[in-house]
């Protein structure tokens, strides 16, 4: 776990659960139980995946029939 990550127990996260998303960091927290890491909590990021679409165009090449093994076999033998 890197220096940078805060650690809290899960009593004091529940107690002050919405306080502490308030104010949560880049890097997140680390929730314990016993002192040992149960949960990583961290800022929710928003991603797009509308730029995805179509950004392999002019690069992928079909080559054949894509819903096709090449191999025939009779269902009934």
């Amino acid at each position: 776990m890197s220096h940078s990550t805060k650690e809290i127990n899960a009593t004091e996260f529940k107690a002050k659960c919405l306080k502490i998303l308030d104010k949560l960091g880049p890097a997140g927290i680390v929730v314990t139980k016993r002192g040992r890491p149960v949960a990583r909590v961290l800022p929710f990021k928003e991603t797009s995946i509308e730029k995805l679409y179509g950004c392999m165009k002019d690069d992928v090449e079909v080559h054949g029939d894509i819903f096709s093994t090449g191999t025939s076999w009779n269902v009934e033998s």
